[in-house]
């Protein structure tokens, strides 16, 4: 393929915006290669500058379960779009929207709306610590929970006591009141609370996790987080926002049967206008200003454009969607493991729903952050510019993970699948 207006595009882009992306991994470099900058997008597909076409296994990272350019939400906002973007006021919207969303996650009682994912963990983790009167978080290596400066800690070799920051700007005294646990080890989070008694606010977990690849949790890890923190007295807290209402209507914690103390949500509820959430127990919402000490505000949350957007998503939602989810996935998925087999390619395949990685590693499995940083990141580099020639749009990096649309078709399928045979005997 040719990319010479994408290679022009991010040179001029670099004199302007730092690294020339407003999000670090669009600059493609742990893929060693320049990005793609885009035009449009329709369906299952997206068209660069050049107009190449790329079928798209990205979905924005998620919320775009309907696909591109989706008529349903457009015709929403355009109908709200007519009556002004914003007004900083109360609307109806947002109570509809808070419904819907209460009526969907199990463990929600009150929610209330941010503008992203970050601003969602940020705010949970703020709320976390004012009821409770507590400082310590306990957050797990390869979790992301945003960029907000207490998730920004690096995990290291194995647990770690105290946190050391993994970006300069995040200060000591913040990575001290992050503390570092095992994913899928109950004895590292239990070691950390006889460590620090009546002094950890919250446990943040993302069930599902996406930024280490696609890994999930074990159920009796989760059950047995929930213990722990019912003991502790500290809060559990789901990060849903990749798996809300993408694994299932109610989330992970609706597949798992675990019922959480807060839950984060943003992707799919925005229908692809940026958007994020906050829910749990009353008794712990109620702490929020105006009725309670913990502030927070946004001059743009619940904005009735957004709210709109993510409306003609969630009213979507149906028990029919994700099984057609479930059988594109399974397709996709077992297409791979044939490819790998028949190519002989040490790798292997993590999958739940409609969220997948592609692991290159000699390991059998991938249950954690230190399993996870065992893969090639070279030969992922090699499969995604092979994968991106072939007309395939992947994540740009061998820590993300793929996020199926359910509108692909048949011939994507094939497409996708054929192009992983022929990308996996190049490497």
């Amino acid at each position: 393929m040719i990319y010479n207006k994408s290679i022009k595009a991010f040179k001029d882009s670099k004199g302007l915006i730092p690294g020339g992306v407003n999000s670090p991994v669009r600059a493609f470099k742990s893929v060693n290669c320049d990005p793609v900058f885009f035009d449009h997008g329709y369906g299952s597909k997206l068209y660069d500058l050049d107009g190449n076409e790329y079928i798209d296994c990205i979905s924005s990272w998620g919320p775009l379960i309907f696909g591109h350019a989706d008529k349903i939400t457009q015709s929403k906002i355009s109908e709200y779009l007519v009556k002004g973007t914003t007004y900083g006021a109360p609307t109806i919207i947002e109570s509809e929207m808070a419904k819907k969303i209460i009526e969907l996650v199990p463990s929600i009682e009150k929610v209330r709306m941010v503008n992203s994912g970050t601003e969602a963990t940020m705010s949970a983790i703020r709320l976390a610590r004012g009821y409770t009167s507590r400082n310590l978080i306990l957050k797990f290596s390869g979790n992301y929970h945003g960029h907000g400066d207490s998730f920004l800690i690096k995990a290291g070799s194995g647990a770690m006591t105290l946190g050391l920051p993994d970006s300069p700007g995040v200060t000591k005294n913040i990575a001290k009141d992050t503390i570092i646990a095992d994913f899928n080890s109950l004895e590292s989070v239990s070691e950390q609370f006889k460590k620090n008694p009546e002094k950890i606010a919250a446990v943040i977990i993302e069930p599902v996790a996406g930024n280490m690849g696609l890994v999930e949790s074990r159920k009796d890890f989760l059950l047995g987080l929930r213990k722990l923190c019912d003991e502790n007295k500290s809060l559990l807290i789901f990060d849903e926002v990749m798996s809300g209402f993408r694994l299932s209507k109610g989330g992970a914690q609706e597949l798992y049967d675990v019922i959480p103390d807060i839950t984060t949500l943003g992707k799919i509820i925005g229908g692809g206008l940026p958007v994020g959430a906050y829910g749990g127990k009353a008794e712990i919402m109620d702490y929020l200003a105006p009725n309670g000490p913990v502030y927070q505000a946004g001059t743009l949350s619940g904005n009735p454009l957004a709210m709109s957007a993510g409306l003609s998503v969630l009213n979507r939602l149906n028990d029919k969607l994700y099984e057609k989810l479930e059988s594109i996935s399974k397709k996709i998925h077992e297409g791979f493991l044939q490819n790998i087999h028949e190519t002989g390619t040490d790798a292997i395949i993590n999958r739940a729903g409609s969220m997948m990685t592609l692991f290159f590693t000699e390991n059998d499995k991938i249950e954690n952050y230190n399993d996870a940083i065992t893969c090639d990141l070279k030969k992922y580099a090699k499969y995604f510019k092979s994968m991106l020639d072939e007309g395939v749009y992947l994540p740009p990096s061998q820590f993300e993970c793929m996020f199926i649309s359910s509108v692909y078709s048949e011939k994507d399928i094939d497409k996708l699948i054929s192009s992983n045979k022929k990308s996996l005997q190049l490497i």
